[in-house]
């Protein structure tokens, strides 16, 4: 609709489609192929011919309405809903059709880059080289009606500014940087560091849902740390939904803060109780019920009101939140409040690759173990489908049944103890229980259902009895013509 799609009209798949289109197939940016980079002086010493032929994409992002890439020259493509400079020296947002490089950082390079839904921040060279992360300069641009660019106002910037609290005279050193809807975050870390890997979260912007984890609910104009996270230690990826924020630490440690306990969950969309509530300071993630920590996390990315993150080395994923439309990958469209494996890769496909290397390697009775193998673990991941078919449809009834009962939702902490620490339930000294520990209000809703309940039982009861009693006198009457 405002050009993050990179296409103008132009032909693909056979059909014409007119400015702003959607497409529901990947598109070739013939356009980007046609453009040239403003050229740094670093790309100097590469041969010009290589110059001609080997342009090419090395990071992409795309933020709400606009997207962005940087080339393997350092220069910063952005198309879409971009911040700019209109006509009258002021900022407006403009829709980019094809890919448009950033000329103010001609002669530099840019390293990292990443947008919300209309401000941009990018880590870029001082000098016409990069010498490392100790030589980068923080720029923002955009939409700054929350403070989002980090400058100390909310004047908009239609051109990058450099952030003041991470110039060259800093004592910080920006390595990661990440955009929610209206908020920044970065990773940071002293440039004369001690022998102890420690790092600094920062977060700025908007802070109506607790999303900058300072504690309160104001909005920061400048860059503030998250003080509450733990001293000395070394995070390696921060990443930014629409109202949350979340950090992981090498040693395996998850924190997560904003809308609605940290999970980033609308309040349409959460059922109450423990999980109501918008989260101001970090809160820890735990891997499960019986460990706290993550084994050996790569990368943490959030999504709109979900979180995913890549742990184990790249072998395992784990997905909380919202889970509409099954983007949590753990086999359910249900909100996920702790964290749940994502089911990747699929056992099968690892076989078959395994089969696939080895076919000239292994006699033919080591190819039929593999199959055999194969069979049965298709047979066990269609057992464990229809489980979850099965568990799925035993979860509905029971938030049914739950709510009809009890006049409110289902949630596991409803779950009895004596059901959850073994296999056998009384349900008559459990019954008794919860009326014990229920208050007076959640006592007042149980009476109401069960009045209603009481109801239409006896107003079932009357009319089966009034049948009853109506076709006897039918039948008698029949009897009695027939006798005559």
């Amino acid at each position: 609709m405002d050009g993050q799609l990179g296409i103008n009209g132009e032909d693909f798949h056979g059909e014409k489609h007119n400015d702003g289109d959607y497409s529901i197939v990947p598109c070739l940016l013939n356009k980007f192929l046609d453009l040239h980079p403003p050229v740094s002086s670093s790309a100097s010493t590469i041969p010009e011919a290589e110059n001609e032929s080997s342009l090419k994409i090395t990071v992409v992002k795309a933020g709400g309405m606009m997207s962005l890439c940087i080339d393997n020259l350092g220069a910063l493509w952005m198309w879409g809903h971009c911040p700019g400079e209109n006509k009258e020296g002021g900022v407006s947002l403009i829709s980019n059709f094809t890919p448009t490089p950033v000329w103010d950082f001609h002669g530099h390079i840019v390293v990292q880059v990443a947008c919300g839904k209309e401000h941009v921040v990018a880590l870029v060279t001082a000098g016409e080289s990069y010498k490392g992360v100790d030589d980068l300069v923080c720029y923002t641009w955009g939409n700054n009606s929350h403070g989002q660019l980090g400058l100390g106002d909310k004047e908009n910037r239609p051109r990058p500014e450099v952030v003041k609290t991470f110039d060259l005279e800093s004592l910080w050193v920006i390595y990661e940087v990440t955009c929610g809807a209206f908020h920044t975050a970065l990773l940071t870390h002293r440039k004369r560091s001690s022998d102890t890997l420690e790092s600094t979260c920062w977060t700025f912007g908007l802070g109506d849902n607790g999303q900058l984890g300072h504690g309160t609910t104001q909005s920061k104009l400048l860059p503030e740390p998250v003080k509450e996270l733990p001293q000395n230690v070394h995070l390696v990826s921060v990443d930014c939904g629409l109202f949350h924020t979340c950090v992981v630490s090498i040693d395996g440690y998850v924190w997560s803060w904003g809308m609605e306990k940290g999970l980033g969950l609308c309040p349409d969309d959460s059922n109450g109780g423990t999980h109501s509530g918008d989260a101001l300071s970090p809160l820890l993630v735990s891997c499960n019920p019986y460990q706290t920590k993550f084994p050996k996390p790569i990368q943490v990315a959030c999504g709109a009101a979900h979180t995913v993150l890549v742990a184990q080395e790249g072998y395992k994923l784990w997905s909380w939140g919202r889970g509409r439309s099954g983007v949590l990958g753990n086999g359910k469209t249900t909100d996920s409040y702790t964290p749940t494996i994502v089911l990747w890769p699929p056992l099968i496909q690892d076989f078959e690759q395994e089969k696939s290397h080895s076919s000239g390697e292994h006699d033919k009775k080591e190819s039929e173990r593999v199959t055999e193998t194969n069979d049965k673990l298709s047979s066990a991941l269609n057992k464990v489908k229809l489980l979850q078919t099965k568990l799925s449809v035993m979860e509905r009834y029971a938030n049914m049944l739950h709510g009809f009962i009890f006049g409110e939702p289902f949630d596991e902490q409803d779950i009895p103890s004596s059901l959850q620490n073994s296999g056998e339930f009384d349900i008559s000294r459990e019954w008794e229980n919860i009326l014990e520990a229920a208050d007076n209000t959640k006592l007042s809703k149980l009476e109401m259902v069960y009045q209603s309940m009481l109801a239409a039982v006896k107003d079932k009861l009357m009319k089966r009895k009034i049948k009853e009693i109506v076709n006897e006198c039918l039948s008698s009457s029949h009897a009695e013509n027939e006798h005559i």
